[in-house]
Protein backbone atom coordinates (compact mmCIF):
# COMPACT_ATOMS: atom_id res chain seq x y z
CA UNK A 1 0.00 0.00 0.00
CA UNK A 2 2.83 2.41 0.89
CA UNK A 3 4.59 1.75 -2.43
CA UNK A 4 1.38 2.36 -4.36
CA UNK A 5 0.79 5.66 -2.60
CA UNK A 6 4.33 6.86 -3.36
CA UNK A 7 3.88 5.85 -6.99
CA UNK A 8 0.67 7.88 -7.22
CA UNK A 9 2.32 10.92 -5.66
CA UNK A 10 5.28 10.68 -8.02
CA UNK A 11 2.97 10.33 -11.00
CA UNK A 12 1.08 13.40 -9.87
CA UNK A 13 4.28 15.41 -9.60
CA UNK A 14 5.23 14.44 -13.13
CA UNK A 15 1.82 15.53 -14.37
CA UNK A 16 2.24 18.93 -12.69
CA UNK A 17 5.72 19.26 -14.15
CA UNK A 18 4.34 18.66 -17.61
CA UNK A 19 1.70 21.43 -17.26
CA UNK A 20 2.60 24.58 -19.25
CA UNK A 21 3.74 27.44 -16.99
CA UNK A 22 1.11 29.79 -18.34
CA UNK A 23 -1.69 27.46 -17.20
CA UNK A 24 -0.22 26.98 -13.73
CA UNK A 25 -0.21 30.70 -13.04
CA UNK A 26 -3.50 31.72 -14.73
CA UNK A 27 -5.24 34.57 -12.89
CA UNK A 28 -8.21 33.66 -10.72
CA UNK A 29 -11.54 35.09 -11.94
CA UNK A 30 -12.57 38.41 -10.38
CA UNK A 31 -15.72 37.56 -8.39
CA UNK A 32 -18.75 39.80 -8.71
CA UNK A 33 -20.80 40.65 -5.61
CA UNK A 34 -23.12 43.19 -4.00
CA UNK A 35 -21.51 46.04 -2.09
CA UNK A 36 -22.48 49.11 -0.07
CA UNK A 37 -20.32 52.21 -0.56
CA UNK A 38 -20.40 54.77 2.27
CA UNK A 39 -19.25 58.26 1.27
CA UNK A 40 -17.97 61.17 3.31
CA UNK A 41 -20.51 63.78 4.38
CA UNK A 42 -21.12 66.46 1.78
CA UNK A 43 -20.45 64.17 -1.16
CA UNK A 44 -23.17 63.87 -3.81
CA UNK A 45 -23.91 60.10 -4.00
CA UNK A 46 -25.89 60.36 -7.25
CA UNK A 47 -23.07 61.75 -9.34
CA UNK A 48 -20.32 59.80 -7.64
CA UNK A 49 -22.13 56.48 -8.07
CA UNK A 50 -21.96 57.03 -11.83
CA UNK A 51 -18.30 57.90 -11.96
CA UNK A 52 -17.18 55.28 -9.48
CA UNK A 53 -19.24 52.16 -10.05
CA UNK A 54 -20.45 52.46 -13.61
CA UNK A 55 -17.05 53.47 -14.92
CA UNK A 56 -15.71 50.21 -13.50
CA UNK A 57 -18.46 48.06 -14.99
CA UNK A 58 -20.64 48.05 -11.88
CA UNK A 59 -24.43 48.32 -11.74
CA UNK A 60 -25.77 50.85 -9.23
CA UNK A 61 -28.83 49.57 -7.31
CA UNK A 62 -29.81 52.16 -4.67
CA UNK A 63 -28.77 55.72 -3.79
CA UNK A 64 -28.68 56.84 -0.12
CA UNK A 65 -28.77 60.57 0.61
CA UNK A 66 -30.54 61.14 3.95
CA UNK A 67 -29.49 58.73 6.69
CA UNK A 68 -26.07 58.56 5.05
CA UNK A 69 -24.41 59.44 1.77
CA UNK A 70 -23.70 56.42 -0.35
CA UNK A 71 -25.00 53.81 -2.72
CA UNK A 72 -25.26 50.10 -3.29
CA UNK A 73 -24.01 48.36 -6.41
CA UNK A 74 -23.16 45.03 -7.96
CA UNK A 75 -19.50 45.05 -8.98
CA UNK A 76 -16.34 43.00 -9.10
CA UNK A 77 -14.14 42.57 -6.05
CA UNK A 78 -11.35 44.52 -7.73
CA UNK A 79 -13.71 47.41 -8.49
CA UNK A 80 -14.85 47.46 -4.85
CA UNK A 81 -11.25 47.50 -3.71
CA UNK A 82 -10.38 50.37 -6.02
CA UNK A 83 -13.40 52.40 -4.90
CA UNK A 84 -12.48 51.84 -1.24
CA UNK A 85 -9.20 53.66 -1.95
CA UNK A 86 -10.98 56.80 -3.20
CA UNK A 87 -10.45 59.75 -0.81
CA UNK A 88 -14.19 60.56 -0.94
CA UNK A 89 -15.12 57.10 0.38
CA UNK A 90 -15.32 56.20 4.07
CA UNK A 91 -15.61 52.47 3.47
CA UNK A 92 -16.98 49.74 1.23
CA UNK A 93 -18.68 46.71 2.72
CA UNK A 94 -20.27 43.59 1.26
CA UNK A 95 -24.07 43.62 1.18
CA UNK A 96 -25.65 40.69 3.02
CA UNK A 97 -29.00 39.06 3.69
CA UNK A 98 -31.27 40.21 6.50
CA UNK A 99 -34.35 38.33 7.72
CA UNK A 100 -37.03 38.66 10.37
CA UNK A 101 -35.94 37.92 13.92
CA UNK A 102 -35.68 34.31 14.93
CA UNK A 103 -38.44 32.66 16.89
CA UNK A 104 -38.78 33.79 20.52
CA UNK A 105 -39.54 31.41 23.35
CA UNK A 106 -41.79 33.56 25.60
CA UNK A 107 -40.89 33.75 29.29
CA UNK A 108 -44.00 31.80 30.31
CA UNK A 109 -43.25 28.94 27.93
CA UNK A 110 -39.71 28.89 29.25
CA UNK A 111 -40.78 28.95 32.91
CA UNK A 112 -43.15 26.02 32.31
CA UNK A 113 -40.15 24.12 30.84
CA UNK A 114 -42.09 23.42 27.64
CA UNK A 115 -38.82 23.47 25.71
CA UNK A 116 -37.85 20.32 27.68
CA UNK A 117 -41.06 18.45 26.87
CA UNK A 118 -40.47 15.46 24.59
CA UNK A 119 -43.98 15.95 23.22
CA UNK A 120 -43.63 19.67 22.51
CA UNK A 121 -40.26 19.08 20.82
CA UNK A 122 -39.44 22.79 20.61
CA UNK A 123 -36.53 22.93 18.18
CA UNK A 124 -37.60 25.29 15.41
CA UNK A 125 -39.07 22.48 13.31
CA UNK A 126 -42.82 22.55 12.64
CA UNK A 127 -43.88 19.19 14.15
CA UNK A 128 -47.39 19.74 15.49
CA UNK A 129 -48.92 18.41 18.69
CA UNK A 130 -51.92 16.35 17.61
CA UNK A 131 -54.51 17.73 20.01
CA UNK A 132 -57.53 20.00 19.46
CA UNK A 133 -58.08 22.94 21.81
CA UNK A 134 -61.15 25.18 21.80
CA UNK A 135 -60.51 28.85 22.58
CA UNK A 136 -63.78 30.18 24.03
CA UNK A 137 -62.99 33.87 23.75
CA UNK A 138 -63.10 36.83 21.32
CA UNK A 139 -62.36 34.53 18.39
CA UNK A 140 -58.99 33.92 16.73
CA UNK A 141 -57.47 35.60 13.70
CA UNK A 142 -58.35 32.90 11.22
CA UNK A 143 -55.32 33.56 9.00
CA UNK A 144 -52.56 34.18 11.54
CA UNK A 145 -49.39 32.66 10.02
CA UNK A 146 -48.09 31.47 13.41
CA UNK A 147 -51.21 29.50 14.39
CA UNK A 148 -52.81 26.23 13.33
CA UNK A 149 -56.38 27.52 13.24
CA UNK A 150 -59.12 25.03 12.43
CA UNK A 151 -61.33 27.34 10.42
CA UNK A 152 -63.79 24.57 9.59
CA UNK A 153 -64.47 24.28 13.31
CA UNK A 154 -65.03 27.99 13.90
CA UNK A 155 -68.16 29.04 15.78
CA UNK A 156 -69.54 32.52 16.34
CA UNK A 157 -71.86 32.89 19.33
CA UNK A 158 -71.34 36.65 19.59
CA UNK A 159 -71.84 39.67 17.34
CA UNK A 160 -70.51 39.91 13.80
CA UNK A 161 -70.59 37.42 10.99
CA UNK A 162 -67.62 35.19 11.76
CA UNK A 163 -65.35 33.83 14.50
CA UNK A 164 -62.52 36.12 13.39
CA UNK A 165 -60.95 38.05 16.27
CA UNK A 166 -61.61 41.78 16.27
CA UNK A 167 -60.13 42.30 19.74
CA UNK A 168 -56.83 40.41 19.91
CA UNK A 169 -57.39 38.66 23.24
CA UNK A 170 -58.44 35.30 21.80
CA UNK A 171 -55.58 35.30 19.31
CA UNK A 172 -53.15 35.99 22.17
CA UNK A 173 -54.58 33.07 24.15
CA UNK A 174 -54.32 30.80 21.12
CA UNK A 175 -50.66 31.64 20.62
CA UNK A 176 -49.69 30.73 24.17
CA UNK A 177 -51.49 27.43 23.74
CA UNK A 178 -50.07 26.42 20.39
CA UNK A 179 -48.11 28.95 18.33
CA UNK A 180 -46.16 27.05 15.68
CA UNK A 181 -42.59 25.92 16.27
CA UNK A 182 -41.59 27.21 12.86
CA UNK A 183 -38.60 29.42 13.57
CA UNK A 184 -40.63 32.64 13.36
CA UNK A 185 -42.54 34.78 15.85
CA UNK A 186 -43.21 32.92 19.08
CA UNK A 187 -43.82 29.32 20.10
CA UNK A 188 -46.62 27.95 22.29
CA UNK A 189 -46.63 25.39 25.08
CA UNK A 190 -48.11 22.76 22.72
CA UNK A 191 -46.73 23.90 19.35
CA UNK A 192 -49.09 23.48 16.44
CA UNK A 193 -52.01 22.20 18.49
CA UNK A 194 -55.14 22.76 16.40
CA UNK A 195 -57.05 25.68 17.87
CA UNK A 196 -60.80 26.05 17.37
CA UNK A 197 -62.07 29.66 17.35
CA UNK A 198 -65.23 29.81 19.50
CA UNK A 199 -66.23 33.47 19.59
CA UNK A 200 -68.40 34.31 22.60
CA UNK A 201 -67.11 37.84 23.31
CA UNK A 202 -67.39 40.88 21.03
CA UNK A 203 -64.65 43.20 19.80
CA UNK A 204 -64.73 45.04 23.12
CA UNK A 205 -64.11 41.79 25.00
CA UNK A 206 -67.55 41.53 26.53
CA UNK A 207 -70.49 39.19 26.09
CA UNK A 208 -73.33 37.43 27.88
CA UNK A 209 -73.75 34.19 29.77
CA UNK A 210 -75.93 32.93 26.96
CA UNK A 211 -73.13 33.55 24.46
CA UNK A 212 -70.66 31.67 26.65
CA UNK A 213 -73.11 28.80 27.09
CA UNK A 214 -73.54 28.74 23.31
CA UNK A 215 -69.77 28.24 23.06
CA UNK A 216 -69.70 25.50 25.69
CA UNK A 217 -72.62 23.82 23.95
CA UNK A 218 -70.71 23.87 20.66
CA UNK A 219 -67.58 22.41 22.25
CA UNK A 220 -69.63 19.67 23.87
CA UNK A 221 -71.19 18.80 20.53
CA UNK A 222 -67.63 18.24 19.29
CA UNK A 223 -66.30 16.50 22.39
CA UNK A 224 -65.19 13.56 20.26
CA UNK A 225 -62.76 15.94 18.52
CA UNK A 226 -61.92 18.61 21.10
CA UNK A 227 -59.83 17.44 24.06
CA UNK A 228 -59.21 20.77 25.85
CA UNK A 229 -61.06 24.09 26.18
CA UNK A 230 -59.66 27.42 27.39
CA UNK A 231 -61.89 29.99 29.09
CA UNK A 232 -59.98 33.18 29.87
CA UNK A 233 -63.13 34.99 30.95
CA UNK A 234 -65.41 35.26 33.95
CA UNK A 235 -68.30 36.78 35.85
CA UNK A 236 -69.38 37.00 39.47
CA UNK A 237 -70.94 33.88 40.94
CA UNK A 238 -70.33 30.85 43.11
CA UNK A 239 -70.15 27.06 43.05
CA UNK A 240 -73.18 25.36 44.60
CA UNK A 241 -71.41 22.00 44.61
CA UNK A 242 -74.24 20.63 42.49
CA UNK A 243 -73.34 21.66 38.92
CA UNK A 244 -75.56 24.74 39.13
CA UNK A 245 -78.73 22.81 39.78
CA UNK A 246 -79.17 24.27 43.27
CA UNK A 247 -78.44 27.92 42.48
CA UNK A 248 -79.80 27.97 38.92
CA UNK A 249 -76.44 28.46 37.21
CA UNK A 250 -76.85 27.39 33.59
CA UNK A 251 -73.17 27.91 32.74
CA UNK A 252 -72.13 25.56 35.54
CA UNK A 253 -74.58 22.94 34.39
CA UNK A 254 -73.24 23.25 30.84
CA UNK A 255 -69.62 22.91 31.92
CA UNK A 256 -70.40 19.85 34.03
CA UNK A 257 -71.97 18.19 30.99
CA UNK A 258 -69.02 19.15 28.81
CA UNK A 259 -66.51 17.79 31.32
CA UNK A 260 -68.56 14.61 31.60
CA UNK A 261 -68.24 14.33 27.80
CA UNK A 262 -64.45 14.31 28.23
CA UNK A 263 -63.38 17.92 27.64
CA UNK A 264 -60.76 19.33 30.04
CA UNK A 265 -61.40 23.00 30.89
CA UNK A 266 -58.66 25.46 31.91
CA UNK A 267 -60.19 28.69 33.26
CA UNK A 268 -58.89 32.01 34.55
CA UNK A 269 -59.00 32.73 38.28
CA UNK A 270 -59.79 36.38 37.55
CA UNK A 271 -58.04 39.72 37.95
CA UNK A 272 -59.90 41.33 40.85
CA UNK A 273 -57.37 40.61 43.66
CA UNK A 274 -60.22 38.66 45.23
CA UNK A 275 -61.10 35.14 46.29
CA UNK A 276 -61.73 33.08 43.15
CA UNK A 277 -64.70 31.53 44.99
CA UNK A 278 -66.62 34.71 44.10
CA UNK A 279 -66.14 34.29 40.36
CA UNK A 280 -67.28 31.78 37.74
CA UNK A 281 -66.22 29.61 36.09
CA UNK A 282 -63.16 29.94 38.37
CA UNK A 283 -65.12 28.65 41.39
CA UNK A 284 -66.27 25.44 39.71
CA UNK A 285 -64.63 22.28 41.01
CA UNK A 286 -64.87 20.53 37.63
CA UNK A 287 -62.39 22.86 35.90
CA UNK A 288 -58.68 23.69 36.30
CA UNK A 289 -58.56 27.18 37.79
CA UNK A 290 -55.39 29.13 37.10
CA UNK A 291 -53.89 32.10 38.98
CA UNK A 292 -51.11 34.30 37.58
CA UNK A 293 -47.42 34.38 38.49
CA UNK A 294 -45.30 37.46 37.84
CA UNK A 295 -42.22 36.19 36.05
CA UNK A 296 -39.99 38.51 34.06
CA UNK A 297 -37.20 36.26 32.85
CA UNK A 298 -38.62 32.74 32.63
CA UNK A 299 -36.38 31.54 35.45
CA UNK A 300 -36.91 30.69 39.14
CA UNK A 301 -35.15 32.52 41.93
CA UNK A 302 -36.71 35.96 41.70
CA UNK A 303 -34.82 39.23 41.41
CA UNK A 304 -35.48 39.94 37.74
CA UNK A 305 -36.30 43.55 36.92
CA UNK A 306 -39.92 44.28 35.95
CA UNK A 307 -40.58 44.74 32.26
CA UNK A 308 -44.08 45.84 31.23
CA UNK A 309 -45.52 46.35 34.72
CA UNK A 310 -44.27 46.78 38.28
CA UNK A 311 -44.91 43.40 39.90
CA UNK A 312 -42.29 41.55 41.95
CA UNK A 313 -40.57 38.76 40.07
CA UNK A 314 -41.56 35.23 41.07
CA UNK A 315 -44.59 36.20 43.16
CA UNK A 316 -48.36 36.06 42.77
CA UNK A 317 -49.32 38.82 40.33
CA UNK A 318 -50.74 41.78 42.22
CA UNK A 319 -54.02 41.60 40.26
CA UNK A 320 -54.55 37.83 40.47
CA UNK A 321 -57.43 36.19 42.27
CA UNK A 322 -56.49 33.51 44.78
CA UNK A 323 -58.03 31.02 47.19
CA UNK A 324 -58.73 27.33 47.62
CA UNK A 325 -60.42 27.12 44.22
CA UNK A 326 -57.13 27.82 42.46
CA UNK A 327 -55.63 24.56 41.20
CA UNK A 328 -52.45 25.67 39.43
CA UNK A 329 -50.43 28.88 39.07
CA UNK A 330 -48.78 29.81 35.76
CA UNK A 331 -46.96 32.85 34.29
CA UNK A 332 -49.40 35.63 33.49
CA UNK A 333 -47.45 38.90 33.55
CA UNK A 334 -45.91 40.51 30.46
CA UNK A 335 -46.66 37.53 28.23
CA UNK A 336 -45.63 37.79 24.57
CA UNK A 337 -47.93 36.01 22.13
CA UNK A 338 -49.75 36.25 18.82
CA UNK A 339 -52.14 39.14 18.15
CA UNK A 340 -54.70 40.19 15.55
CA UNK A 341 -53.37 41.61 12.30
CA UNK A 342 -50.77 38.82 12.08
CA UNK A 343 -48.90 40.67 14.82
CA UNK A 344 -47.57 40.00 18.33
CA UNK A 345 -48.31 41.71 21.63
CA UNK A 346 -47.31 41.62 25.30
CA UNK A 347 -50.15 41.74 27.85
CA UNK A 348 -50.90 40.52 31.38
CA UNK A 349 -53.70 38.78 33.26
CA UNK A 350 -54.91 35.45 34.54
CA UNK A 351 -56.24 35.24 30.97
CA UNK A 352 -52.59 34.90 29.93
CA UNK A 353 -51.75 32.35 32.62
CA UNK A 354 -54.64 30.04 31.71
CA UNK A 355 -53.56 29.11 28.16
CA UNK A 356 -50.21 27.91 29.52
CA UNK A 357 -52.19 25.33 31.46
CA UNK A 358 -54.44 24.55 28.49
CA UNK A 359 -51.27 23.93 26.49
CA UNK A 360 -49.96 21.70 29.26
CA UNK A 361 -53.22 19.75 29.26
CA UNK A 362 -52.89 19.35 25.49
CA UNK A 363 -49.38 17.90 25.88
CA UNK A 364 -50.63 15.42 28.46
CA UNK A 365 -53.61 14.39 26.33
CA UNK A 366 -51.29 13.87 23.36
CA UNK A 367 -49.64 10.98 25.20
CA UNK A 368 -52.61 9.99 27.40
CA UNK A 369 -55.55 10.25 24.99
CA UNK A 370 -57.97 8.38 27.27
CA UNK A 371 -57.23 10.46 30.38
CA UNK A 372 -60.30 11.99 31.99
CA UNK A 373 -60.43 15.71 32.81
CA UNK A 374 -59.95 14.86 36.49
CA UNK A 375 -56.87 12.80 35.61
CA UNK A 376 -55.45 15.63 33.52
CA UNK A 377 -55.88 18.03 36.44
CA UNK A 378 -54.19 15.60 38.82
CA UNK A 379 -51.30 15.08 36.42
CA UNK A 380 -50.71 18.82 36.02
CA UNK A 381 -50.74 19.31 39.78
CA UNK A 382 -48.45 16.35 40.42
CA UNK A 383 -45.91 17.58 37.86
CA UNK A 384 -45.97 21.14 39.17
CA UNK A 385 -43.18 22.69 41.20
CA UNK A 386 -43.10 24.96 44.25
CA UNK A 387 -40.14 27.11 43.19
CA UNK A 388 -41.91 30.45 43.50
CA UNK A 389 -42.26 32.98 46.30
CA UNK A 390 -45.71 32.78 47.92
CA UNK A 391 -44.90 35.15 50.78
CA UNK A 392 -47.41 37.74 49.55
CA UNK A 393 -50.13 35.26 48.60
CA UNK A 394 -53.27 36.26 50.58
CA UNK A 395 -54.56 32.70 50.96
CA UNK A 396 -51.35 31.20 52.33
CA UNK A 397 -51.68 28.27 49.90
CA UNK A 398 -48.69 27.55 47.68
CA UNK A 399 -50.29 26.21 44.52
CA UNK A 400 -48.20 24.09 42.20
CA UNK A 401 -46.50 26.05 39.43
CA UNK A 402 -47.11 24.60 35.97
CA UNK A 403 -44.24 22.45 34.70
CA UNK A 404 -44.54 20.30 31.59
CA UNK A 405 -40.95 19.11 31.25
CA UNK A 406 -41.95 15.44 31.54
CA UNK A 407 -45.10 15.59 29.42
Amino acid sequence: MRKTLLTVLFASSLALAATPATAAFAAAPDPVGDYIVVLKAGTDPSSLADTQARSRGGAVAKIFSHALQGYSAKMSASAASAIAGDSRVLWVQPDRAVSISAQTVPTGVNRADAELSPTAKINGVDERVGVDVAVIDTGIQLTHPDLNVYTAGAKNCSTGSSANDGNGHGTHVAGTIGALDNGDGVVGVAPGARVWPVRVLNNSGSGTLSSVICGIDYVTAHASEIEVANMSLGATGADDGNCGNSNNDAMHRAICASVAAGVTYAVAAGNETDNAANHVPAAYDEVITVSALADFNGLPGGGAAPTCRSDVDDTLADFSNYGADVDVIAPGVCILSTWKGSAYNTISGTSMATPHVAGGAALYKATHPTASPASVKSALQAAGTTDWNSAGDPDGIKEKLLNVATF
